[in-house]
């Protein structure tokens, strides 16, 4: 049963320059593992959060470090969860997709339980 769905989308190019203005940022959102990737990729990855948060219909304040999005060898985007995220989904099956293109990251994450 569909618990939850949600899905963001990001300008990445405004995304680049929130992180040249607020250096910090990089590290609040990501983990160690996201932060090297490419910024079309960690424009994504800030969108899955942003939709995890809203297929979970938490709101503001989640731990961003405690949903890591992976990648498995056949490409297809997972997310990891620590803490208070993994708490919040409680052992629910979660489906994520990530997309981007034409200046545009998007991710969209059902929950079902």
């Amino acid at each position: 049963m569909i618990d939850g769905i949600g899905i963001d989308v990001v300008d990445i190019e405004r995304f680049r320059q929130t992180l040249e203005r607020t250096p910090t940022l990089l590290e609040k959102l990501f983990t160690p593992a996201e932060r090297v990737k490419p910024i079309q990729s960690l424009a994504a990855r800030f969108a899955a959060k942003e939709a995890l948060a809203k297929a979970l219909s938490a709101g503001k304040g989640l731990p961003w470090h405690d949903a890591e999005v992976i990648n498995h060898e056949n490409g297809k985007p997972d997310f990891i969860f620590r803490g208070a995220i993994a708490d919040l989904v409680d052992g629910a099956k979660v489906h994520l997709t990530l997309s981007h293109d034409a200046g545009i990251a998007s991710a969209m994450v059902i929950l079902e339980r």
